[in-house]
């Protein structure tokens, strides 16, 4: 079965994983300021979304290497209708937190699986970039899918003022979600297993960091990763500052997380046109003029021209990525490097919303995207490194599979 045929529905079953884990992650904090729990505790449970992806995103990336991609994605469509149905059937604080590290734990395995399934059923560079820009939709459909869906039920189903109803119904809903992903993936054929080069062998994760490109390409995804975490973070404290309304600021998000779903349909289309490392640079370069000049910008229509702009450049730049690692590395260990890059990710999400409170309370919301802006101007010196060393111009030294 080609890549052409199984790729729509490796892309819905993405989306029903991800939509649960975006529909509990909403859904968690409400239930838990509702029964008066305080608004740090609301945050350590939105951290334990990530930080189970933190501690196995290595060891998925190795199971993947080695099963493939059905018996991963079985794991995570198991763990992740159990999440939301220990948190329907007991809604209180503790099951939230255990629902919040299985939800998070099934979204990176099911993730890691199906990335390295596409990468390996591209045939070409090309059909790299296409695969995982159409690929790089599912989270950003998902990410409305699960919370509109969850909210829905909460405020329809919700029974008496004070009732747990409303939220679990909405937990039965997103228990079955994920089960959607079995039934769309369950015909997808394996692909043969990944041959080890005669003298080599699979050591530990931790080896591929040995190659000076893999160390560049997981350096500027993390540069680029914060640059999420700070507009997200940083945009609501900013706007409220400035007396914006709550809707005005969500709708400044908002164009943020549209901008980024049109570039990742726009790219596969122009994927025969572009380099992977020269997008990367131009939107590092652009990231930086942006983050400069954002808290430059006076009133909620210049900020939603920002957030708009900044979202079609971020949004270029994961499917670029997804498709360099899948170049940089052996074949044998592309679930190991989708691993690496989970947990450096994921580990930035849980550290890097205390280390922004902490520097904004100090510094202010402005020297934060000032900040953001120098680091990623800084390290846009990589993509050109890597582009000089590894991606020559006829790209890099990349056998194209047959079919």
């Amino acid at each position: 079965m080609s890549i052409a045929r199984t790729l729509p529905r490796l892309i819905a079953a993405q989306v029903s994983i991800h939509a649960c884990m975006t529909g509990l992650r909403m859904a968690t904090p409400l239930l838990a300021l509702s029964q008066g729990y305080s608004p740090a505790a609301v945050g350590v449970l939105l951290a334990l979304f990530a930080l189970t992806q933190v501690f196995l995103a290595l060891p998925a990336g190795r199971y993947a290497d080695r099963h493939g991609l059905r018996r991963p994605l079985m794991i995570s469509v198991v763990a992740a209708s159990l999440g939301p149905g220990l948190a329907m059937l007991f809604p209180v604080f503790p099951m939230l937190c255990v629902a919040a590290l299985l939800s998070g734990a099934a979204t990176g395995i099911a993730l890691i699986a199906l990335q390295r399934h596409v990468g390996r059923s591209a045939h070409n560079q090309v059909e790299l970039r296409q695969v995982f820009s159409w690929l790089a939709l599912g989270p950003a459909i998902s990410n409305f899918l699960g919370p509109f869906a969850a909210g829905l039920l909460i405020d329809h189903a919700g029974g008496q003022a004070g009732s747990t109803l409303g939220f679990q119904v909405a937990f039965a809903l997103l228990a079955l979600l994920p089960w959607t992903a079995w039934w769309l993936a369950r015909s997808v054929q394996e692909l043969p297993p990944a041959q080890v080069p005669a003298g080599q062998r699979t050591g530990p994760a931790w080896d591929l960091l040995q190659g000076q490109g893999f160390r560049r390409l997981l350096l500027l995804n993390w540069a680029l990763a914060s640059c999420w975490d700070v507009h997200i973070f940083v945009v609501p404290i900013l706007g409220h500052e400035r007396g914006l309304s709550a809707s005005v600021i969500g709708s400044i998000l908002g164009g943020f997380a549209i901008a980024a779903m049109v570039v990742r349909l726009v790219l596969p289309l122009l994927a025969q046109y572009v380099r992977e490392w020269v997008v990367v640079l131009g939107a590092m370069l652009c990231t930086c003029v942006l983050f400069m000049a954002y808290p430059l910008m006076p009133g909620a229509w210049s900020m939603g021209v920002c957030s708009v702009l900044l979202g079609l450049v971020l949004g270029s730049v994961q499917p670029m990525v997804m498709s360099m690692i899948h170049q940089l590395t052996p074949e044998h260990r592309h679930g190991q490097a989708l691993g690496l890059r989970l947990m450096a990710i994921n580990t930035s999400s849980v550290m890097m919303p205390m280390i922004f409170g902490s520097l904004g309370a100090v510094l202010g919301v402005s020297v934060l995207f000032w900040a953001t802006g120098a680091l990623v101007g800084v390290a846009s010196r990589l993509p050109w490194l890597l582009g000089r060393d590894s991606f020559g111009q006829d790209g890099p030294l990349y056998a194209d599979r047959a079919s």
